[in-house]
């Protein structure tokens, strides 16, 4: 077992494709696949499961990779600090449903790192692409949120993909208008008090399925509806049309102006808001300090 073959584990891990590892770190992709296979045989575990659809971490490569990843970090350090080696990229993902929480943790983390060079990526994408991109490592962690109605198929999936839900918060559902609309100032709102307004959502993704949609069941039966694939237009068409969203009860000012409100919405049951993580595999130090930005933020808007 040779560091080089450690370094090659986890960049294909971190890439989800042996074409795509080969390329970042120039290497033919025939060299690269038979330095795993030499690696696999000398452990004695398949560290990665090799279908027609491509390749994954097996669940003996998980545990592997947890160790591999941190030999290959306290070598990027050891060369840094005593050969003066150029300080590595520093790497992190999060894909997450549409919350304003998540985009203010991620930016909270970057001003408390500070870090001189970096390569993170912040997606606001679908219930699909959420699972996906964690199962393949393009990111981290993800985060979504299940309800009485889809948790079954939203574990199902997550146990599939051997990730797991790691509940962060509960919260009743919410409905977000402008401060000039009607229903603005009342205490709680009732289905039918939606009914004159258009509903404004996010698609779904290619999996068109309710199971995985950011929105309760009895919302999507609403016969004015209107679906978008970002947030910025999502609230433009919400004060230009009088609509509304579905939300949690946490507003961002300043993401979402200072003009918009969260109204209760007679419903029941609640929504639970969670990290998608991989099973039994520990996050990295920017993970777990993500996590705990996160957790901190929850606390003060609750």
């Amino acid at each position: 077992m040779t560091l080089q073959q450690l370094r090659y584990a986890v960049e294909v891990a971190n890439r989800g494709s042996m074409n795509e590892a080969a390329k970042k770190l120039y290497v033919s992709q025939p060299s690269l696949s038979s330095a795993i296979r030499e690696l696999e045989r000398e452990i004695g575990i398949s560290i990665f499961n090799r279908t027609n659809q491509g390749i994954s971490v097996s669940a003996e490569g998980k545990e592997f990779l947890c160790y591999a990843l941190q030999i290959v970090e306290q070598e990027n350090q050891l060369k840094e600090h005593y050969l003066g080696a150029k300080p590595s990229k520093q790497k992190f993902g999060i894909s997450t449903q549409h919350y304003t929480f998540a985009i203010n943790a991620f930016v909270k983390l970057l001003k408390e790192m500070d870090p001189g060079e970096f390569d993170f990526t912040f997606r606001e994408t679908t219930t699909e692409e959420v699972i996906k991109d964690v199962q393949n490592r393009r990111s981290e962690i993800g985060i979504l949120y299940m309800n009485h109605f889809n948790a079954r198929m939203i574990l199902k999936n997550l146990e599939e993909a051997g990730l797991e839900f790691a509940e962060l918060f509960q919260s009743k559902s919410y409905i977000y208008v402008t401060d000039t609309h009607p229903l603005a100032r009342k205490k709680e709102i009732k289905f039918r008090d939606l009914k004159p307004y258009t509903f404004l959502s996010f698609g779904k993704g290619e999996y068109n399925s309710n199971y995985f949609s950011e929105e309760i069941l009895k919302i999507l039966e609403h016969r004015r509806n209107i679906k978008v694939s970002d947030r910025s237009t999502l609230f433009y068409l919400l004060r230009k049309l009088g609509g509304f969203t579905i939300c949690t009860q946490m507003v961002n000012k300043e993401l979402q102006g200072a003009d918009i409100v969260a109204v209760p919405l007679n419903v029941e049951g609640a929504i639970t808001v969670g990290f998608v993580l991989y099973k039994d595999e520990c996050p990295g130090d920017i993970g777990k300090r993500y996590m705990e930005i996160v957790r901190e933020d929850i606390g003060d808007l609750l």
